[in-house]
């Protein structure tokens, strides 16, 4: 097998590869949401919970896709029409990303450490690697 068929196949591969983690995933995501609703009787929590796991899903798809691409395109011969066409697809990937991420966690992932463990990032600035005990007996 030559080099040009062996990467077009490791393509198609991370491209099925991409649409069976969705496929699944979906699947997954409702038998978990599923139990989560049988197990609470919670529609709000059982809610959360799938449209959490749908979000990872769709997150894992789209990079595992955008890896297809950059396979393909860097194998293909070059020309600054293929970067543009997968510098396009990397951008409209990335900014469904970060809009699902924002969608999932409810802030920008760069605040989510102030939002999420402000106790946390601040022993980090201090430079304290205790735990939250050895913190309240300080000054």
């Amino acid at each position: 097998m030559d080099t040009v068929k062996f990467f077009e196949w490791v393509t198609e591969l991370f491209e099925v590869l991409g649409v069976v983690a969705m496929v699944f995933g979906f699947v997954f995501a409702f038998a978990i949401a599923g139990r989560s609703w049988f197990r609470t009787r919670n529609g709000g929590a059982a809610f959360k919970t799938l449209r959490e796991t749908l979000g990872a899903v769709i997150l894992l798809g789209l990079e595992i896709l955008v890896a297809a691409d950059l396979v393909k395109t860097v194998t293909s011969s070059p020309s600054l029409t293929d970067a543009a066409v997968l510098g396009m697809i990397v951008l409209i990937r990335t900014v469904l990303s970060l809009s699902i991420q924002i969608e999932i966690d409810g802030v920008l992932p760069w605040r989510k450490a102030l939002v999420s463990s402000p106790q946390l990032l601040a022993r980090a600035a201090r430079g304290s690697g205790g735990d939250a005990t050895s913190d309240a007996s300080q000054p």
